[in-house]
């Protein structure tokens, strides 16, 4: 017991220290595994992925993922220069392809590495559209979400070994179920959603900033909706909030946006 004790008050100190500030909400958020070693391994999966698929170059949709990409990170370095963050994107390489395949999808690695899929293009319909998406994606990677990701799994892990330890070895294999489920459900996921949620609204902002209407986002997530066809897993075993949770914010937000978008001289947002 006294062993499990102290085991468990290291990994909470652990857990404590390794943390940094997220620029746009304030909070502190994990990050046992730092950018200096994630950002370089990023770079090179990122290009070795460009090099295994087909990236679209010279079309006018290519452009625009340019166009709106570039629009995006000028709009994330007014609003971390304004906030107190200069040189919070030293280290980011920004990069924006239009990527051949069919599959309903975008991301954003950290450090500033952007992938659009074709597929997505005839739901985001147009430039207004793509800003949901990338600024959600952007979003991701400037609140180093794959950071906490990776820092949380590491800490699951070390609470299995920590766990496995303290029980008796008859009850190692219920410890393990029990404790990979009641992770998973309990934290894991609701993490994921609180990720998605917060990607949501700094994505909202960002596109604001950028110039483009945020009362877009909303529409875009219907449209994301009706192409599911109301397939969906229930929002508590899923890493994405539903689909009716995401309309219902993003629509609560808007304005929001809108007034932070202003401070910056922005007035009128494109549709």
């Amino acid at each position: 017991m006294k062993f499990r004790n102290i085991t468990f008050a290291i990994v909470v100190m652990l857990a404590f220290l390794s943390c940094t500030q997220n620029p746009f909400t304030g909070k502190k958020t994990l990050a046992v595994v730092p950018n200096s070693q994630i950002l370089p391994t990023a770079f090179q999966q990122y290009d070795e992925f460009l090099k295994e698929n087909k990236v679209v170059k010279g079309t006018s949709e290519a452009m625009m993922v340019k166009s709106v990409g570039q629009k995006i990170a000028t709009a994330a370095e007014r609003y971390l220069n304004a906030n107190g963050f200069q040189g919070y994107l030293k280290d980011y390489q920004w990069e924006y392809n239009l990527v051949k395949d069919d599959a309903i999808n975008a991301w954003c690695m950290p450090g500033g590495k952007i992938v659009v899929y074709t597929g997505i293009l005839p739901i985001t319909e147009d430039e207004a559209g793509l800003a949901v998406v990338m600024g959600h994606e952007v979003a991701h990677a400037l609140a180093n979400h794959g950071q906490q990701r990776m820092s949380a799994t590491q800490l699951q892990q070390l609470g299995a070994t920590v766990g496995a330890v303290a029980v008796s070895q008859e009850n190692q294999q219920i410890f393990q179920t029990a404790y990979g489920l009641g992770t998973q459900v309990g934290v894991m996921l609701p993490f994921s959603r609180s990720h998605e949620t917060e990607a949501d609204k700094i994505g909202l902002t960002l596109m604001a900033i950028a110039g483009y209407n945020p009362d877009e986002a909303a529409d875009l997530w219907r449209r994301m909706k009706a192409n599911s066809g109301g397939a969906a897993q229930p929002e508590f075993l899923s890493t994405h909030p539903s689909n009716d949770t995401r309309i219902n914010n993003l629509e609560s937000w808007s304005e929001g946006a809108k007034a932070e978008a202003r401070k910056y001289g922005v007035t009128n947002f494109k549709s």
